[in-house]
């Protein structure tokens, strides 16, 4: 029997590449806001304020509960933050698929 490998946690959870390249970009936008809030020693009403958002937003946002953020809010909080946040695309680890079975999908 063969081991299944995946390039992510996210990859391995998700039932599509799309959700999992949203996944992994909502979390690496929570990891940067988390470690922001860490960084400056903020209280979670303080980084409401300077986040414009509810604390319990905010608390939401230290606990990881990622499926309550889109990533266009964590995006906007980011900036907000003075973070900057931004984009990198770069070609796909092949997973074994070939690229005839790439183009029969998008048929």
């Amino acid at each position: 029997m063969s081991e299944k490998r995946f390039a992510s946690v996210w990859e391995a959870l998700e039932d599509t590449p799309q959700e999992a390249a949203s996944m992994k970009a909502r979390a690496e936008l929570m990891r940067g806001l988390q470690a922001w809030i860490k960084r400056e020693a903020l209280t979670q009403s303080a980084a409401a304020g300077l986040l414009g958002v509810t604390q319990p937003r905010v608390s939401d946002l230290v606990r990881g509960r990622i499926n309550l953020f889109s990533t266009d809010a964590l995006i906007d909080m980011a900036a907000t933050a003075g973070l900057s946040p931004h984009v990198t695309l770069k070609p796909q680890r092949r997973t074994g698929r070939k690229p005839s079975d790439a183009q029969a999908l998008a048929a």
